[in-house]
């Protein structure tokens, strides 16, 4: 089978790329801006001929909130017309959950545009929304430090592994098209002060936890329902301290 992975030279598109080759499926990675180009849009048509499956995991080139919601809005309209001329069967896309909680952040405004192009279309789809990357909770304790301290909400989250959620995409693109959202997360469900203080005496980092009820995450007000997914969905099978250990390995 011909997948497309858009984004496929990234963080998750690489591990889609390598485990669906290790399946013998044609593989494709594509540059991240490749459906962001409308001057592209004959190559592009021409890079999904009989492309059976598009997997759009790309991220925005910029942080910046219109920028990134411009991205999502050029490349997912590209993408999905060059699709339907070349008659792909299955788009799928890597979304966050806490989208519709947390339209204050300029990221989750931008994939709520992208979730809306792809069910909006004419073309068969499959929505992952994923709960946080462990590989983020260091970046998430770096951004709430103050001097020696980390100011972070006592919100629920439940992380999940990049791997987990790469198995899941690949096991969402083998079969038929769903035209549903799907959520995953880890088995953990802890507070976000929990969750930063494993880290922490994992690490041995000395930098103490004030819990801060207003603190802000990716610069919006979090309750207790912001991060985690409802209850059915997927969930991954790796604990995040089992994974944490395994980094310093």
């Amino acid at each position: 089978m011909k997948i497309v992975v858009i984004g496929g030279s990234g963080f998750i598109g690489s591990k889609l790329v390598k485990e669906l080759r290790e399946l013998n499926h044609d593989v494709i990675a594509a540059s991240s801006g490749v459906g962001a180009n409308a001057i592209n849009a004959g190559k592009l048509i021409e890079l999904l001929k009989d492309t059976q499956v598009v997997i759009d995991v790309a991220n925005a080139p910029a942080s910046e909130d219109k920028a990134m919601i411009e991205f999502f809005q050029t490349s997912g309209h590209n993408l999905l017309t060059a699709e339907a001329i070349a008659g792909v069967k299955h788009h799928i896309i890597l979304s966050a959950v806490g989208i519709e909680q947390m339209q204050g952040s300029g990221f989750f405004r931008a994939k709520k545009v992208q979730e809306t192009l792809v069910k909006g279309s004419e073309i068969p789809y499959t929505i992952l929304q994923a709960t946080q990357f462990f590989e983020i909770v260091r970046g998430i304790a770096q951004a709430a430090t103050i001097g020696g301290e980390i100011h972070i909400s006592n919100a629920k989250i439940q992380p999940v592994a990049s791997d987990d959620v790469a198995s899941a995409i690949i096991h969402i693109s083998l079969g038929a098209p769903l035209n549903i959202t799907l959520q995953i997360a880890g088995p953990d469900r802890l507070q976000l002060d929990e969750l930063i203080q494993i880290f922490l005496d994992e690490t041995n980092d000395p930098r103490k936890i004030v819990i801060d009820h207003r603190a802000l995450y990716l610069g919006v007000e979090i309750d207790s329902q912001s991060l985690i997914p409802k209850e059915n969905a997927l969930i991954g099978k790796t604990r995040f301290l089992d994974w944490l250990k395994k980094q310093d390995q």
